[in-house]
């Protein structure tokens, strides 16, 4: 799994640092020293350290297994719902509107949802569920079918539902509320303000150690698929001492983006690595199979719709695969979670204005069609290669998981070609995903003072460097089990942490909805855009209006000539009164939304900023009667944004009425302000 970096703006958060990041002590010692500990002990120690991997993950899979599979179930089934419920409410201001194009965004969430891994279980799962099924016998036709479908599964819609919850609830708190963009905040409407306190460093403590174990286990599964490459190619040899080396440029490049902030670049490889990847597979398509491959796609898209409702609540428990269960679908799942809070708050940071139904579908569509095709052309081809009797390839696909994927390369044209550029690809993906570990390990320890800040320096190459030792550590121990091992047991503390932002996203959500809805039908009918009685021949100019005849020019300098002023003169008022009151001017911007102005008001902790939004919005002139419509016909309005969405036009109001109408909605604001503190009392 691999994620690149984002400098989106950002809300800035309330109530926390200003000027530099500060480092939060409590968070950044215990992480530390757990995970000091652990790495130290599994040096030091290894027989005894891999036993009691071994043992514990024993534990949490007869005593817990079902509860992985119960919550990642549950997390899919909410986050459908949250899309459907509250479709329209957006990561941010209602004001806002995404920063970039929706084609830029497929392809962030592209470099977000891909990586080495990938590589690794596109040949190496297929194989091995067609010659080791959970259930039933090997090798048959069955066999054959179901072994794409679950990998399909395992890298599907399921884990990416846990990316979206927490890439929803960041993005929400973050950019909706003014919270700082940590899991911290979206527990707030459970936890109040102690997520100041212990309970809150607690919840960070919970992140960064799933984080980091969930990166070491990336880390180490890239370094044994990349001495197996340059082993292809330069004949380095496989083992500890070429991996301790890869793991050893993770660390250097990490630290070098630290200190130089080389962070676009980056961005940029990790997208290019996208279109070289989806050359690699089509190269792979092209030239092998291809009306196979085909078939094979449709065939599995068919088999997992049809199996994935009983395969989401499937414990096995009569015939319960306890070895199988613990290698593959429960390792998953913890590493799903264990990744949430990472993807999550990339994804909140390029996603600032998208509305939660897009962000639902885009997120649970875009990332899993690139998984099918993958999936779909490197499984296939590497179970057909078995099925035609090269039975020593399946032993390497099962036994040695890096050799197999390098091995199916190089029976296709120009095979050198292939593996360099497997390498290449995978060795991008590595280091994105050690450098953007470490930025987020050491935001998660730092009180930053808006999210467009990140934390210091040696605090990146700290976290670079203790991921570093860890995935050495772990390798030692035993290789890529014991990095699943410690997976599947760090995934547990922060899967309580995921209920407990599913209660408080739902709470939160549900308030606003309700605080909408009295809104609308609250207001009288004049303040949601009826006349303005008091200026004559308003019915003259709503008729202009009406028939498309109001230009740009005309909107922006009714914005200019009555709205402004007349926003001025209640932000003085309210800050006579004590009011933390302002105006923020938009500049022009390509689009819809020519000019802006806003007035604002700071919220408590945890509650919406008043934002009084005025827009000049360009639209197509409507046609009426027999007058014919050229495509360059334009109108426009002057709108004003309701909280929760929908828009009115002021452009018939007063200076006086503008000043009302402000007041309608302060008022109604401070109400349902007090109103949700007491109820988070």
């Amino acid at each position: 799994m691999s994620i690149d970096q984002t400098d989106a703006p950002q809300t800035s958060a309330v109530d926390e640092p200003v000027g530099g990041p500060i480092t939060k002590w409590p968070v950044l010692i215990v992480s530390g020293v757990f995970t000091a500990v652990v790495a130290g002990w599994a040096l030091v120690d290894t027989d005894s350290a891999g036993t009691l991997l071994g043992d514990a993950v024993s534990w949490i899979a007869n005593g817990f297994g079902w509860f992985y599979i119960a919550l990642a179930t549950t997390v899919l089934v909410f986050v459908v719902y949250v899309g459907v419920r509250y479709p329209k409410v957006r990561l941010g201001k209602d004001s806002d509107r995404p920063e970039f194009s929706t084609f830029s965004w497929a392809c962030m969430l592209f470099a977000a949802g891909i990586g080495t891994d990938v590589m690794f279980f596109a040949v190496a799962e297929p194989a091995t569920q067609y010659l080791h099924p959970p259930q039933g016998k090997g090798g048959t036709l069955d066999a054959a079918r179901e072994s794409t479908v679950w990998t399909l599964f395992h890298y599907g819609i399921t884990g990416w539902a846990m990316y979206t919850l927490m890439g929803i609830a960041l993005g929400y708190f973050a950019h909706r509320k003014g919270l700082p963009l940590a899991v911290r905040s979206a527990l707030y409407p459970v936890l109040g303000k102690r997520i100041r306190g212990r309970m809150g460093d607690a919840v960070d403590i919970a992140t960064v150690l799933g984080t980091i174990f969930g990166v070491a286990t990336s880390l180490g599964i890239g370094v044994v698929m990349l001495n197996v490459g340059l082993d292809v190619l330069f004949g380095i040899d496989q083992g500890l001492p070429a991996q301790i080396c890869l793991v050893a440029l993770a660390v250097f490049m990490a630290t070098v983006s630290a200190i130089s902030g080389v962070d676009k670049g980056i961005r940029f490889l990790s997208q290019l690595n996208v279109l070289l990847a989806i050359g690699l597979a089509l190269w792979v398509l092209v030239t092998g199979s291809t009306a196979f491959l085909l078939r094979a796609l449709v065939m599995n898209v068919g088999d997992f719709v049809s199996m994935f409702p009983g395969m989401t609540m499937d414990t096995m428990a009569y015939d319960h695969p306890k070895d199988w269960m613990s290698a593959w679908t429960l390792f998953f799942w913890a590493w799903w979670i264990a990744w949430a809070s990472f993807v999550g708050m990339f994804l909140a940071r390029i996603s600032k204005g998208r509305t939660i139904g897009q962000f639902v579908f885009g997120t649970l569509s875009i990332p899993f069609l690139y998984i099918i095709m993958w999936v779909s052309i490197f499984g296939n081809s590497a179970v057909k290669r078995i099925r035609d009797g090269d039975g020593s390839f399946g032993s390497r696909a099962v036994n040695s998981p890096e050799q197999g994927f390098f091995d199916l390369l190089q029976q296709y044209p120009l095979p050198l070609f292939l593996v360099g550029l497997a390498t290449f690809v995978g060795l991008l993906f590595y280091v994105t995903s050690a450098d953007s570990g470490a930025l987020v390990m050491a935001n998660l320890s730092s009180d930053l003072p808006d999210s467009e800040v990140d934390a210091k320096p040696w605090m990146r190459i700290l976290w670079a460097t203790a991921t570093g030792v860890l995935t050495v550590a772990m390798l030692v121990v035993g290789g890529i089990p014991a990095l699943q091992n410690a997976t599947i047991i760090m995934g547990l503390p922060f899967a309580v942490v995921m209920i407990l932002v599913m209660l408080g996203l739902h709470r939160a959500l549900e308030t606003e909805r309700l605080q909408a809805t009295a809104f609308r039908t609250s207001l009288p009918a004049t303040a949601i855009g009826g006349p303005d009685l008091r200026r004559p021949g308003t019915w003259r100019s709503r008729i202009t209006r009406s028939l498309g005849a109001v230009s740009i020019k005309q909107a922006s300098r009714r914005l200019d000539t009555v709205v402004l002023p007349a926003l001025n003169e209640v932000v003085d008022e309210l800050v006579q009164r004590g009011v933390d009151a302002r105006i923020v001017t938009a500049d022009p911007a390509p689009g819809p939304i020519v000019h802006a102005v806003t007035l604002e008001v700071p919220g408590t902790e945890a509650g919406t900023s008043f934002s009084y939004a005025v827009r000049v919005r360009r639209a197509k002139a409507p046609s009426y009667g027999s007058r014919m419509i050229e495509a360059d016909d334009t109108t426009a309005s002057l709108e004003v944004v309701l909280p929760g969405g929908g828009t009115y036009d002021v452009l018939d109001y007063s200076a006086d009425r503008i000043c009302h109408d402000v007041l309608d909605h302060y008022q109604w604001w401070s109400s349902s302000q007090a109103a949700a503190a007491d109820a988070l009392a």
